[in-house]
């Protein structure tokens, strides 16, 4: 099944939680979310590195400090994970997981229900349909480690009992965002694509408070 998402922007939760704020689709999400009007915190590891983020709250810490994390989600009404992890060809790869785990926990406690998290093509049944070079060359080589890991961190959320959607984004890049986003539930025939990551940022901020999506995990793409 593949369906369109409108340009058109929806209202979203005005309290939000940004995770991976500093990396390049999670500066796109918080400068949307600021433009849409809503009160965006982000957590990073540091000032410097969330600089730019104009208009966010920043709160300076460890995704992995449960204490800093509770502290982060205080009055949010909704979180969205754009947490990375460099490639890793002979590294075990853990951070994405045990982040998560440590999210799902706070989220519970401070009865935070709404997560989107990006994992990205190939994560799930999403896997070997990346086109030959990604399937053939760059999963195996430098990715295998990364996803091994976005599979233990959708396992997580799936299991988690919050109000989910994993957004599986193709390969990204940085063009200018606002064309026509492909979003497919099933992925027969597909093979390859490429998406901006204004456009991903766009579509994250759209299930806020759409619940079309709820508890799947489509994969996004032009």
């Amino acid at each position: 099944m593949e369906q369109s998402s409108a340009v058109d922007t929806v209202a979203a939760p005005r309290k939000l939680l940004v995770l991976g704020a500093t990396g390049g689709t999670g500066r796109q999400i918080v400068a949307q979310a600021v433009e849409r009007g809503c009160d965006v915190t982000v957590l990073a590891r540091n000032a410097e590195k969330a600089s730019g983020l104009d208009g966010a709250r920043v709160v300076v810490g460890n995704a992995l400090d449960r204490a800093v994390l509770r502290s982060a989600l205080e009055g949010r009404d909704a979180v969205i994970s754009a947490l990375g992890t460099p490639a890793s060809p002979f590294r075990e790869v853990t951070l994405l997981s045990a982040a998560t785990r440590i999210l799902v926990d706070a989220m519970q406690a401070e009865k935070v229900q709404r997560l989107v998290a990006i994992t990205g093509m190939g994560a799930g049944d999403s896997v070997g349909h990346g086109g030959f070079l990604f399937d053939r060359l760059i999963f195996p080589l430098l990715l295998r480690k990364v996803y091994a890991d976005k599979n233990r961190q959708e396992a997580i959320i799936r299991a988690s009992g919050l109000d989910w959607v994993l957004v599986r984004p193709s390969v990204l890049n940085d063009k200018p965002g606002g064309r026509p986003v492909r979003v497919l539930a099933h992925l027969a025939g597909f093979n390859g694509g490429t998406i901006s990551r204004a456009d991903v940022a766009r579509f994250v901020l759209d299930q806020m408070e759409k619940d079309e999506w709820l508890h799947r995990s489509p994969l996004v793409t032009w």
